[in-house]
């Protein structure tokens, strides 16, 4: 199994900036892609950025520009620095993983638990 750890959420002004971190472990033998997904109250979860093994990223329109995603393969963690940030980013947060196990041999998905993200306006 794999476990995902996030960190870094919290309440911060508009204009303001975090950082989250998602640390993956367990019985890992690779992981393709990571990523960050979000979900505000009453709406769908959505993408905000991924990030391939080869270091090719995607983000969602509204994050280009402000938010940067990034990865340390040697620590199976990814980040992502969140800049300018406006009131509607408030979410709660979650790391996203595709990654196969030893014991499983199969890619599967995994998710972290959330971490919320609140901006003050």
């Amino acid at each position: 199994q794999v476990q995902l750890v996030e960190s870094g959420g919290g309440l911060v002004q508009a204009g303001g900036s975090l950082r989250l971190s998602c640390a993956a472990s367990g019985s890992i033998f690779s992981i393709n892609t990571m990523g960050w997904y979000r979900q505000a109250p009453g709406k769908q979860r959505e993408l905000v950025a991924v990030i391939t093994s080869g270091g090719t990223t995607n983000y969602a329109d509204s994050m280009k520009g402000r938010f940067t995603i990034s990865r340390d393969n040697a620590k199976n963690t990814v980040y992502l620095q969140m800049n300018s940030l406006k009131p509607e980013d408030t979410a709660v947060y979650y790391c996203n993983v595709l990654a196969k196990t030893w014991l499983l041999g199969d890619w599967r998905e995994y998710w972290g638990q959330g971490t919320q993200v609140t901006v003050s306006s």
